[in-house]
């Protein structure tokens, strides 16, 4: 990643075929300001991974979340804050079970937020995250 300017814009793509249509990238840099986009549980091969899984679906939703700050030149530490969409919030502790995984140590702001349906019904759990580089 290149040293970027405060006024630098970089947008970070995961390969999804939406992304162009939708007019989105997975995040985008700003200075030192990176903002991952809603992560869904989203396999390699672009179906849903993990279905019925909530921890899983989770940890999948963050490890492509990981990716895109590295990708954008940060580090999972640099996150302070992340919003969890949950189809089912009694799934919460199975989802903060993952998300302390993740973040124990880094312990960013976050919120849990029982959504009425994702964009796919298979999903149970989408994901943003902010992060500010050092």
């Amino acid at each position: 990643m290149e040293k970027t300017t405060s006024t630098d814009r970089v947008n970070v793509s995961s390969g999804s075929p939406f992304e162009g249509p939708i007019g989105f990238s997975r995040a985008v840099r700003i200075g030192n300001v990176i903002a991952v986009s809603g992560t869904a549980p989203v396999a390699k091969d672009g179906s849903t991974a993990f279905v019925g899984d909530a921890y899983r679906q989770t940890k999948r939703c963050l490890e492509i979340i990981q990716k895109a700050i590295e990708n954008a030149g940060g580090e999972l530490r640099n996150t302070i804050r992340t919003r969890v969409f949950l189809t089912d919030i009694t799934k919460w502790t199975e989802v903060g079970r993952a998300h302390g995984e993740f973040f124990g140590d880094i312990r960013p702001a976050c919120t849990f937020v029982e959504a009425k349906g994702l964009i796919s019904g298979d999903w149970l759990v989408e994901i943003e995250a902010d992060c500010i580089l050092d």
